[in-house]
């Protein structure tokens, strides 16, 4: 394994921001129970049912006892909630409602100490005897009847389903969350933000096409989405967390019905992320409904109108085409499964009738005791607490969740105990994330069973808080990180404290600290989870990935990675086994494939062991398109290579320049064609790219 040293890169990386701006304190006419100031509650939705199945009431404080961690806890807050279930046969009396998601507090920044964050939380809301369900629209992978059927089913919900107790809110994630209507039991205040929603104005995000409305810039690119979440799960899942966060003030039980077309889980896809979203959830007494948009679908093997049936083969013939669909569409579903089981809510998949999810949201809430303890012990370590509720009489059942995650606190700790929050981070299922980072990876062939994996990890300079000592400006990050095997066995490890001085710390917080490391591996597939801490505040954050690399001795092209780069950095080995680093010069990949058009476009990849001509060399061809949806806007010239440029890895290297500006502002898929002319074989891959003005 090979370190190299941290970068700046130019890029311009935009922190994400929270749904809603900080406010005052909230007031409400509710009644609030009363509460400890300074004193963490932690709330727990517990449904008692007989040996029927029915719901049992009337039970007091003294009937319940919890332990957390098998240690007994004093009850400090004990409510029944019940929810009337008469659907609504006239308009409700105007009524105001304090605004909550409009006015929730911003998620703290990374920076920010302990002191800060609690002075941040709002005041507890009571809002007791109501149902609240925010209805959440993913237009960032809905298509436009999917959106359509969502919406309607909204609109049968409100017309035929809607009861006095009900608040309802309205919100969309695309590039960012947007809260289009705060609760409220106005139907027509609710009709009005459902449709807002037309098929054509909201829909598209993911498959390439930019968003619209006032928050998008003349280049159709939302300036608070990050540039290193457009073309992953991260920003959904870091949109329900902030969601979270704006309900936690909120006591009792929250549902969130989520319309989406599934969640593709790919290889850069931040496992961190959706455990955090989860706690995040289960903290705020939040459940999740995920809804499957697509509905029931046919798997054709032969194609279907909106999908082809691949490039020829005998996949549709001897069932593994549509084995491949099945399983790609249940991927999709995975991880919003979790969500559901994991919060207490449940997913609705693989139906037409979308009306069921805001049955089992009625169901779920319509009666329930909500009890709230602190707990006895005040270690802010981040591990899981788990807690039992029982009743103390004869024949009840009792149905909760299971547990919390602490808190972490990085003051006032010392050297060992900041390592030991290292190694921690990294060895457990759930992560701070409260430092922003990103990471990539690739692959390139060494030998025929040896593989050099170059890892790109990105931390935006904004996030970096830096302290000023002499004439610089000077900080510091620690990186750990552990590559597993499928196994769970260690293949290989990461330490390194990177220590950055500049001059003005203004022109980085610009853009992004990015750490270039490696590892050699052999072909499989791979875990690697890293786990970043900036050393002024203590802010963590993680991110942890599948890495795959493949056994290329069946490919029809033996084709490594791809990458995409916008800058070169000069490095001092010259011998490095990094493919990205010859002759002193290596180039940066690009997390985010965003490109200004000020900026050139550097493509890498090489292709291994091609058919050779009867005068010993090769004869490949490649080049590269860029389509724009199904238009070709842009294509280079056909080049041909007839040499091997690295011949002790029998490697043909193909070294792309493009510049940017014979490209338009927008969206783009890149198309690197190669062929191998001698064997008649052939390789499509594609990539993502956005270019902006």
């Amino acid at each position: 394994m090979r370190k190299v040293c941290a970068i700046i890169v130019a890029s311009v990386a935009v922190a994400l921001t929270a749904i809603a701006t900080p406010s005052a304190r909230q007031t409400t006419p509710q009644r609030r129970p009363s509460f400890r100031a300074g004193v963490e509650l932690i709330y727990v939705n517990v449904v008692v049912r007989d040996g029927s199945g029915n719901i049992v009431r009337n039970l007091k404080r003294d009937d319940f006892s919890l332990v957390e961690d098998d240690k007994a806890q004093e009850l400090t807050a004990f409510d029944f909630e019940e929810v009337p279930a008469e659907p609504m046969v006239a308009e409700p009396p105007a009524e105001a409602v304090q605004p909550i998601l409009k006015t929730a507090p911003a998620k703290p920044a990374a920076a920010a100490t302990p002191a800060d964050a609690a002075a941040a939380k709002a005041d507890p809301i009571d809002l007791k005897n109501r149902r609240l369900i925010v209805l959440l629209f993913d237009a960032s992978s809905m298509q436009p009847e999917e959106l359509e059927r969502a919406v309607e089913s909204g609109h049968e919900y409100l017309e035929k389903r809607l009861t006095p107790a009900d608040l309802v809110a309205v919100a969309a994630v695309g590039s960012t969350l947007q809260i289009h209507q705060d609760f409220t039991a106005d139907r027509e205040l609710l009709a009005t933000a459902l449709n807002r929603f037309s098929g054509v104005d909201t829909v598209g995000f993911q498959d390439g096409t930019s968003p619209t409305g006032e928050e998008a810039d003349a280049d159709g690119f939302v300036q608070d989405d990050s540039e290193f979440n457009i073309f992953n799960t991260d920003r959904r899942l870091l949109a329900i967390e902030q969601l979270s966060d704006a309900l936690a003030p909120i006591q009792q039980k929250k549902s969130i019905v989520y319309f989406n077309s599934g969640m593709a889980q790919r290889g850069e896809d931040n496992q961190v992320q959706l455990r955090s979203a989860i706690d995040r959830a289960v903290k705020a007494n939040v459940s999740i409904y995920p809804v499957d948009a697509r509905g029931l679908t046919a798997l054709v093997p032969g194609g279907s109108a909106s999908q082809s049936s691949g490039r020829g083969g005998t996949s549709m013939f001897s069932g593994r085409g549509v084995s491949r669909q099945f399983d790609s569409q249940a991927a999709s579903q995975d991880t919003l499964v979790s969500l559901a089981s994991d919060t207490g809510g449940k997913a609705f998949l693989d139906t037409n009738d979308f009306g069921g999810v805001y049955s089992k949201v009625i169901n779920d809430t319509s009666a329930y005791y909500l009890i709230g303890y602190s707990s006895t012990n005040p270690a802010r370590d981040g591990r899981f607490r788990r807690i039992r509720v029982k009743v103390n009489k004869p024949g009840l059942r009792v149905e909760h969740r299971n547990g919390y995650y602490a808190t972490r606190d990085f003051q006032h700790s010392g050297k060992q105990d900041r390592e030991k929050q290292l190694q921690d981070q990294l060895m457990t299922d759930l992560s701070s994330t409260d430092l922003t980072i990103w990471m990539s990876t690739s692959f390139f062939r060494l030998s025929d069973d040896r593989f050099y994996v170059p890892v790109s990890i990105a931390v935006p300079g904004s996030e970096i808080p830096f302290a000023r000592t002499s004439e610089q400006d000077r900080a510091s990050i620690d990186v750990i990180g552990l590559m597993r095997d499928q196994q769970q066995r260690a293949v290989g490890r990461l330490r390194e404290t990177v220590k950055l001085a500049v001059q003005p710390a203004q022109d980085v917080k610009r853009k992004t600290v990015q750490y270039e490391t490696g590892f050699t591996l052999p072909p499989g597939k791979y875990r690697l989870k890293v786990v970043v801490r900036e050393n002024q505040s203590g802010a963590v954050g993680s991110y942890e990935s599948d890495v795959l690399v493949p056994d290329l001795r069946r490919s029809p092209i033996k084709l490594s990675s791809v990458v995409l780069g916008t800058q070169t950095q000069a490095v001092a080995e010259r011998n490095s086994v990094n493919p990205l680093a010859r002759n002193g010069t290596m180039l940066v990949p690009s997390l985010t494939h965003v490109v200004s058009t000020g900026q050139p476009l550097y493509f890498y990849y090489e292709v291994y062991d091609p058919a050779l001509v009867q005068s010993g060399g090769p004869k490949l061809l490649t080049s590269i398109a860029f389509f724009r949806g199904r238009v070709r806007t842009y294509e280079t010239p056909l080049v041909e290579v007839t040499r091997l440029d690295a011949p002790d890895r029998k490697a043909a290297i193909f070294q792309y320049s493009v510049p940017a500006s014979a490209l338009k502002p927008g969206y783009y898929t890149c198309q690197i064609t190669v062929v191998d002319d001698v064997a008649g074989t052939f390789a499509f891959p594609r990539l993502p790219l956005l270019v902006r003005q």
